[in-house]
């Protein structure tokens, strides 16, 4: 009996992912998400922030720059991630380019 299918690829990785790949050094993106609330509602979420940004700062200059208002919140799983009202993605990757995150580092996701 011969079973092909049980290597270690996952179908749905991307495509520079593996699944065991355990190297710190991999490339760690950071993640920009929009969430659909309630209605027209939506919640922008930042997941992935390297350790040497302060995400209390960011938060501040966030809420000053797009008038909106935001939490950092907590995750066991993801750690720090911070929340903002509104459909930000665009703002928050133009912010951060400007701030010296290369742009390849930035995902987009979401509608």
């Amino acid at each position: 009996m011969n079973v092909q299918n049980l290597d270690k690829s996952d179908p749905f990785a991307e495509e520079g992912d593996l699944l065991d790949d355990d190297s710190v050094g991999a490339q760690n993106y950071l993640h920009i998400r929009v969430q659909q609330r309630n209605g027209r509602k939506t919640l922008t979420t930042l997941q992935g922030l390297p350790k040497e940004y302060d995400p209390k700062k960011l938060l501040k200059a966030f809420k000053k720059e797009f008038a909106c208002n935001g939490v950092v919140v907590e995750d066991e799983a993801l750690g720090q991630v911070i929340q903002l009202q509104g459909d930000q993605r665009l703002k928050i990757s133009a912010f951060l380019t400007a701030e010296g995150m290369p742009k390849s580092m930035i995902k987009i996701h979401g509608f």
